[in-house]
């Protein structure tokens, strides 16, 4: 779900002993010279205060849900269309473009954005703050740091799922759904808007449904998370080692800033596709559809075949099956090229806005 820095993501270079190699230094843990590298007693740490973290966090990684929720919604629609021939949706680019065009952008495109964005931000908050505040106990006892990022960052991801779980629910249909009374894509719901959907979810299918693909979720959630904050942590220290022997550059540059994490949120978010495909389906189909008949509007017309022809999946594991024998490989990885996308440039944007608020803050502390 999110993400964090390692060199560390909370800690900054105040200044260098040596006067020949001062330099302006990034609020990070970063050497600013090859022999640094190997004498890590030349520079001073500063280690940010939690609570710093986590506004950062929280800053980064809601700001970048919103700015690329159009993506996400494309993913979902491409994951929760019925694999019936011919398809609404042929891929990523034919989907923003039907949505764009039938549904516009704050209907269509920007479904669900609310309960996003109301998930997004506790959580993200949450997330960072698990996070590092994990991830410095274990490091202080020794522990290998990859495995301090790993463990930090599912520790993190089941801490958050409390919050952002029910967001989730609520988004994924509404993204599925479109505008009220959508004639232009069946979903099996049709709710006014955040609130009303929440109240139908509540009345017809009890508090527990706020929960759907709860596991689904942090069987996605958990790993993804873990790697994207390790995978960041190690491009992140390749980068900043990269800098330093080649560019004699202290601070890595907006470039190098959002390539690290998009490109550990995308590596990331491909392998786990598979559990991302399930999760969205377990959350979208009708879970108790005689009672839901009564909360969908009458009003709501379609083309599309009765939802009963579509396969109820129970499980994680019994809807992978069935997709893969029925579907085949692809059928794993339903709405991979969004995702993909999705992940990469949100995790590039979230940790990019990350560094530079918790650099602000570090910096107005230091002064």
């Amino acid at each position: 779900m999110l993400e964090k820095s390692k060199h560390d993501t909370s800690k900054r270079n105040l200044e260098l002993h040596k006067p020949k190699k001062q330099q302006v230094l990034s609020h990070n843990r970063v050497p600013s010279t090859v022999e640094s590298l190997e004498s890590p007693d030349c520079y001073v740490d500063y280690t940010a205060p939690l609570i710093h973290v986590m506004f950062a966090g929280g800053i980064g990684g809601s700001t970048a849900d919103f700015l690329m929720h159009s993506i996400d919604t494309v993913k979902t629609r491409l994951q929760g269309q019925r694999p019936i021939k011919p398809l609404k949706y042929q891929n990523m680019l034919h989907a923003y473009i039907t949505i764009f065009k039938q549904e516009g952008i704050t209907r269509g495109l920007y479904s669900g954005v609310t309960p996003a964005i109301l998930g997004s931000v506790p959580a993200t908050t949450i997330y960072f703050g698990i996070y590092e505040l994990t991830k410095r106990k274990l490091t202080a006892i020794g522990i290998p740091d990859t495995v301090a990022h790993l463990t930090a960052g599912s520790v993190g991801d089941v801490m958050a799922s409390t919050v952002y779980v029910p967001s989730e629910v609520l988004k994924t249909r509404l993204q599925l759904q479109g505008r009220y009374n959508n004639p232009h894509f069946f979903s099996g719901y049709n709710y006014k808007n955040t609130w009303h959907a929440a109240q139908m979810l509540f009345k017809y299918e009890g508090p527990s449904a706020f929960y759907h693909g709860y596991k689904a979720t942090l069987l996605r959630d958990v790993p993804f998370s873990a790697l994207q904050f390790a995978f960041y942590e190690k491009f992140k220290l390749w980068a900043t080692f990269y800098a330093n022997t080649i560019n004699q550059d202290s601070q890595l540059n907006l470039k190098w800033e959002i390539a690290t994490g998009a490109l550990a949120g995308g590596l990331a978010g491909a392998l786990t596709t598979p559990l991302d495909v399930m999760k969205t389906i377990l959350q979208t189909q009708v879970q108790k559809q005689v009672k839901v008949k009564k909360a969908v509007s009458s009003k709501q017309t379609t083309s599309v075949p009765s939802p009963n022809v579509v396969k109820y999946y129970t499980g994680v594991w019994e809807g992978m099956i069935w997709n893969y024998k029925n579907l085949g490989i692809k059928g794993l990885f339903i709405g991979i090229g969004p995702r993909v996308a999705w992940t990469a440039m949100q995790s590039g944007i979230m940790f990019f806005i990350y560094e530079q608020v918790l650099g602000l803050l570090v910096n107005n502390i230091s002064d």
